[in-house]
């Protein structure tokens, strides 16, 4: 669920360090570059993963937690195939997914995105799916809601089920429980946003314009849809900008010490099916892709089946954005 986004203010830049780069970490000196907006989910993952040059602790525990704590892979993702094109430096798909799990519910994939990064272009598309979205779920071969596949089968079947529907191959997938991020919002200290509209829920009053927010109340300002004109579309603005303020804040340098507790704060709610390695490579080969950034959101018409509300997407759409993922790998 992502719209045309603004590229951020110029900050503080933000490296991967390996073993062999330790020995000059103490002559580095900070730099300045563009942020690296990728999107919400994979830039958690360059957050923590890109302040290597801090520690080697950190560097350490990242490796560990990534590879021991977040690496699962599926079946629906030949890795072998991946890493080839990785090493080649090939286009990539990548879903990403928003899981709202609470307590002991599995959740759903509430936020769903292909993120195609083509490295010969040094572009980047992301194309965000409507969580209402009525699709065949793969491997239930029922009519269902797009999201309720990570309900059903966890991130495997909703590898499949997006496969299926846009008729293209996933690379990789990256998924992040939202709870994370309230946890991460509390590690920071609180975060801070531009609000675009004034409303109010049963425990806080939104005001228009510069907003504070600790965890808690982030997760009021991301969940709200109906109170907001644009619906989904907004809440999913709302999304960005948190992901915005959480880079903001973790990116600047008195955020350092704080850097492994958000490592751990990943490790217990992201999930993906890369490895440490891939991540280097990915954020090595692949980070300026950033240069050229397009976003779409699927369209369709909301209706009303059985009681329950879907979004139904025609066969044009679809095709629409079948060619769009294909083209943009070419």
């Amino acid at each position: 669920m992502i719209i045309k986004n603004k590229h951020f203010a110029e900050e503080r830049q933000i490296f991967l360090c390996t073993e062999g780069e330790l020995n000059n970490m103490g002559r580095s000196k900070r730099r300045k570059s563009k942020k690296i907006w990728l999107i919400p989910l994979a830039i958690l993952l360059l957050l923590v993963l890109g302040i290597g040059g801090y520690a080697f602790s950190l560097y350490n525990n990242a490796k560990n937690t990534v590879n021991n704590k977040m690496h699962d892979p599926v079946d629906s993702i030949d890795l072998n195939e991946t890493k080839k094109k990785i090493k080649a430096s090939k286009s990539l798909n990548i879903l990403l997914m928003g899981v709202d799990a609470r307590g002991a519910d599995k959740g759903r994939s509430d936020a769903l995105m292909v993120l195609t990064l083509n490295p010969k272009t040094d572009s980047m598309q992301i194309v965000s799916i409507p969580r209402d979205t009525r699709v065949e779920i793969a491997g239930r071969g029922t009519q269902d809601k797009i999201n309720h596949a990570y309900a059903f089968g966890g991130a495997d079947m909703a590898v499949n089920t997006v496969e299926n529907f846009l008729d293209v191959d996933m690379d990789y997938y990256v998924s992040m429980n939202m709870e994370g991020m309230e946890e991460l919002v509390d590690q920071l200290g609180g975060i801070t946003v531009e609000n675009d509209i004034e409303w109010q829920d049963k425990k806080y009053h939104f005001t228009k314009g510069t907003t504070e927010l600790d965890g808690d109340k982030a997760m009021h300002f991301v969940r709200m849809r109906k109170q907001d004109p644009n619906g989904d579309f907004g809440r999913t603005t709302r999304q960005r900008k948190v992901i915005q303020g959480i880079i903001d804040k973790g990116a600047s340098i008195g955020s350092v010490t704080k850097f492994d507790g958000m490592i751990d704060i990943l490790g217990n709610n992201m999930a993906t099916n890369m490895d440490f390695d891939d991540m280097k490579k990915l954020f090595s080969d692949y980070k300026n892709t950033r240069k050229k950034t397009e976003n779409y959101q699927m369209e369709g018409t909301g209706t009303n089946i059985g009681g329950v509300y879907y979004m139904q997407v025609d066969d044009a759409e679809i095709q629409k954005v079948h060619s769009m993922i294909k083209d943009m790998k070419e």
